[in-house]
């Protein structure tokens, strides 16, 4: 597999922001998001979807979140919110002169990019949303004691079964648990049906049929006007990401909608 190159960095809200801008600079461009406690090179580079998108002859960034991967860290939870990291990726299409682009988002990746529609329009073509369907407008269940768990003295303290899910992903993937405790408590921001009805862009949101997390992807795209509904089959919210049936079809709903 082709390596992306090493992660470059700018500067935004006072966070030092790592991001890779790989394929051809002239292509259409878009924009991958990730999830919580994830990183670029896990949600996008390590599933094969950089080297998928830019084969297919796209120019592909992709970024850490603030608290997350490469980028600095805050443990301030007001430096969460779904706003406040919508911001970086609109500063970060700023940075690297792109005026409008596809965005891809995973799980809060989904969600902050819906902020991203919603406040900066005129910069999103086209959407997709991985990993979250109506948990965007109804929530997606107690996550209290996932920031229990992350701040909780080591695995073996942990027993509430996601707590334990996202506390061992954390310590495998060596993230600033202090950070992700602090970013889970105010990103995961719920959009009203309304909110979501004004997202005109078209949509795919993509959702593994075992995912108890997410929320059902049919009834979040008959909110939207132009939104549709795909079915991960038999995938969880964690093995949905790679799916290659999901990489098809976004495949060809980029097709559907190009800039």
């Amino acid at each position: 597999m082709n390596l992306p190159r090493p992660t470059q960095h700018f500067h935004h809200d006072g966070f030092d922001i790592a991001f890779i801008d790989e394929g051809d600079r002239d292509a259409d461009p878009i924009l991958l998001v990730h999830g919580f406690a994830s990183t670029l090179r896990i949600n996008w580079v390590q599933p094969g979807w950089v080297q998928t998108l830019t084969r297919e002859g796209y120019r592909v960034v992709a970024f850490d979140h603030r608290g997350h991967g490469e980028t600095s860290k805050s443990y301030a939870t007001t430096d969460y919110t779904p706003t406040a990291m919508a911001s970086d990726a609109a500063a970060l299409l700023d940075h690297l002169g792109i005026p409008r682009a596809h965005v891809f988002g995973y799980s809060m990746g989904a969600r902050v990019s819906a902020f991203l529609a919603l406040e900066h329009p005129d910069r999103v073509a086209t959407l997709i949303f991985g990993g979250l369907g109506i948990g965007m407008v109804e929530g997606v269940g107690d996550w209290d004691p996932i920031a229990e768990a992350l701040r909780a003295p080591s695995l073996d303290d942990v027993t509430h079964p996601r707590g334990r899910m996202f506390r061992a992903f954390a310590d495998q993937t060596k993230s600033d648990r202090a950070a992700l405790a602090a970013c889970i408590e105010t990103s995961r921001q719920e959009l009203s049906p309304q909110d979501v009805g004004r997202i005109a862009q078209p949509t795919l949101i993509a959702v593994g049929t075992t995912d108890d997390i997410a929320g059902d992807a049919h009834r979040l795209a008959g909110l939207m006007p132009k939104a549709e509904a795909f079915d991960i089959v038999g995938r969880d919210h964690m093995l949905s990401v790679g799916d290659r049936t999901f990489k098809a079809r976004a495949l060809d709903f980029l097709k559907e909608h190009p800039l």
